[in-house]
């Protein structure tokens, strides 16, 4: 295990190119399994989250080659084998197999997903849509089981919009007999990206990106080739920390119109941003001026940028209420963000957030991926060396993080663990 050490105070100046979306790729790679031939995805991001997808791949029967920044999957061979455990904990997306091996198998067998503890999200509406579909869902020993003799069309109202449960029954529905109809569907741009794919197979779908998706059921879905969207996730978090500590930030391949809800709440703040079409450019404000957030189903403001923006508003004067009406409980940075001088407290579903503050580098823990995020960008903006660790929470969705900040000119840099130092973090 590695742990993260940020020399804070220097200037970020540069450029930074951004990678596939993670939160396409964990969606992509397993629908796949759907085709009959070869599939192509290019651009998918260089992350833990994507090797391990790889290789539950693999455990199934298919074939997964990399070459440069194409991945190869061949899912001719690949069986319902049940994947009850193992490296189906180490991430929540691996319940993407669940709807890709009901709707090719008609069966699966998969372990209750992991990935970063936010607090309850339940898989419920997934498992309402499976059975929407004519599947028989059970929970047996930890495991998910699911079982259908065939999958008919339906028309399904999700509870509450959510973007796993979207996907899920998209996946299970492709091949069903007849028409879905998926209501008060979630609208991100990695649903379109999905939905690009599986028409690439020989899906039909409309209406993916907006609350209305509708599906004709197809008997195949053949090979094809794919380049996956840019990660707005991963830019939104270079745009906050350009506009923490940046000079003059350039960051490319990225799609303005993803990340609009954050440019808005940044030039509201003071930050100065020119638009290209695949470019942001981010200089400094005189003087940040605190706002308040509240994260919202897109095209609201995204939970995943919650947490390293509250980071920002330590910089800013005023007072800022941050709001997470997704996942409540993803607070947990702020404990963190105290050990480093930073004046916030947790009430209820917010953050109130009171600033300027000096930030004092400390020894801070990432308990997830972006509580990580949030915690090196306010290393970068502090007084003195900080010390993170839980850096497998970063690597799951940031490529190469290490090295485009040293690019940028930040002072960071890793270093091994001592067994002594791995035991008293697992105790």
């Amino acid at each position: 295990m590695q742990k993260l050490f940020v020399q804070g105070g220097t200037r970020l100046k540069g450029r930074v190119r951004i990678g596939g979306a993670k939160n396409s790729a964990v969606a992509l790679l397993p629908a796949t399994i759907l085709a009959n031939s070869e599939v192509v995805i290019e651009g998918l991001p260089n992350i833990s989250d994507v090797e391990t997808l790889s290789a539950l791949l693999e455990e199934i029967g298919g074939t997964v080659k990399r070459s440069d920044d194409s991945v190869h999957i061949d899912p001719a061979q690949m069986t319902a084998m049940p994947l009850p455990n193992g490296k189906v904990k180490k991430l929540r997306a691996s319940y993407y197999f669940m709807g890709a091996m009901l709707g090719r198998f008609k069966r699966a067998v998969i372990g209750l997903p992991g990935g970063c503890h936010l607090g309850p999200r339940p898989i419920d509406q997934h498992i309402k849509g499976f059975e929407a579909l004519g599947a028989e869902v059970t929970n047996e020993q930890g495991a998910i089981y699911l079982r259908a003799e065939k999958l008919t069309g339906a028309r399904i109202y999700l509870d509450v919009v959510s973007v796993g449960a979207t996907i899920n029954i998209m996946l299970a529905a492709v091949k069903a007999k007849g028409r879905t109809v998926i209501e008060n569907a979630a609208r991100e741009p990695e649903i379109i990206d999905v939905a690009t794919l599986l028409t690439s197979m020989g899906a039909k779908i409309k209406g993916a990106g907006t609350d209305v998706i509708r599906i004709e059921g197809v008997d195949e879905l053949t090979g094809c080739m794919h380049t996956i969207i840019p990660d707005r996730i991963e830019a939104g978090t270079y745009t906050i920390m350009a506009a923490a500590q940046g000079e003059d930030v350039l960051i490319d391949n990225v799609i303005p119109q993803h990340l609009e809800p954050l440019l808005a709440k940044l030039r509201e703040m003071g930050v100065e941003i020119e638009e290209g079409e695949e470019q942001l450019r981010i200089r400094p404000a005189k003087k940040l001026t605190a706002v308040d957030i509240k994260t919202l189903v897109h095209p609201g403001f995204p939970t995943d940028l919650q947490q390293p923006f509250t980071s920002l508003l330590t910089k800013a004067e005023g007072t800022a209420v941050v709001t997470d009406t997704i996942y409540t409980a993803r607070f947990k940075h702020i404990d963190e963000l105290r050990r480093m001088n930073a004046q916030v407290k947790v009430e209820g579903a917010s953050a109130i957030v009171s600033g300027p503050v000096q930030l004092q580098g400390a020894k801070v823990r990432a308990t997830d991926l972006r509580a990580g995020a949030a915690l090196i960008i306010a290393g970068l903006m502090a007084e003195g060396i900080t010390e993170i660790t839980g850096l497998e929470h970063v690597d799951r969705g940031y490529e190469q993080l290490t090295e485009k900040l040293t690019n940028l000119g930040a002072k960071i840099w890793r270093e091994e663990m001592t067994d002594q130092e791995v035991e008293q973090l697992q105790s």
